[in-house]
């Protein structure tokens, strides 16, 4: 089993899911970000991480964990990781392109995992860890592309990183949302100043 199976203790069992496709979970990510904000959607592995390394980013106003590019809608935890699905963990990142550019975001998307490795990160294993990227206006999917392009000639295998419109975005269980800056597992807060440069423990 998962490491992180065993960890995620008290998941939800009140969303009702109905495994059948649906075009709402097919359909783009409609939420409005704040006024002067855009969106970014990124998966790179475990959510828990990946938020804080981004809370942690100057111009970075609000991130939320949650569950994206599946077919099904209101999906829960437990039906990312069955893998039937086919949601994956994201973090949707909402920032101030005045302070933030997306090429940052982009950076620091790479730095954070292995993007060579399909649907797997460290022990991490299962379509719901796989690396993606997801767009929400042709710039951003332009920048992305280029991005990769760059990235891949900096590694010897090849990069299996999905570059995506943005889909219909479920918020995760309030329990996984700041889960590393709450304590995490062990309870031990972990800074989320901007800049801050302190090593990230995955698992709290």
């Amino acid at each position: 089993m998962n490491i992180l199976n065993k960890l995620r203790l008290g998941t939800s069992t009140s969303r009702k899911t109905n495994m059948d496709p649906s075009p709402i979970a097919q359909g783009p990510d409609i939420d409005a970000p704040a006024p002067g904000n855009q969106f970014a959607q990124f998966a790179a592995g475990c959510f828990w991480s990946v938020e804080l390394a981004y809370q942690r980013v100057l111009g970075v106003t609000h991130t939320e964990v949650g569950y994206s590019q599946g077919i099904t809608h209101n999906p829960s935890y437990e039906d990312a990781c069955s893998g039937t699905s086919n949601h994956v963990e994201v973090v949707r990142v909402q920032y101030d392109p005045k302070e933030c550019s997306f090429e940052t975001l982009l950076e620091l998307f790479w730095s954070r995992h292995d993007p060579t490795t399909l649907n797997r990160q460290g022990n991490d294993v299962g379509s719901q860890y796989r690396s993606g990227i997801y767009f929400y206006n042709p710039e951003q999917e332009k920048l992305a592309r280029e991005s990769l392009e760059r990235h891949q000639q900096q590694v010897d295998r090849k990069i299996v990183t999905e570059i995506l419109p943005a889909k219909k975005f479920y918020r995760a269980e309030e329990h996984n949302q700041q889960y590393l800056s709450k304590g995490g597992r062990f309870g031990l807060k972990q800074s989320t100043a901007k800049g801050c440069k302190d090593p990230i423990r995955c698992y709290g």
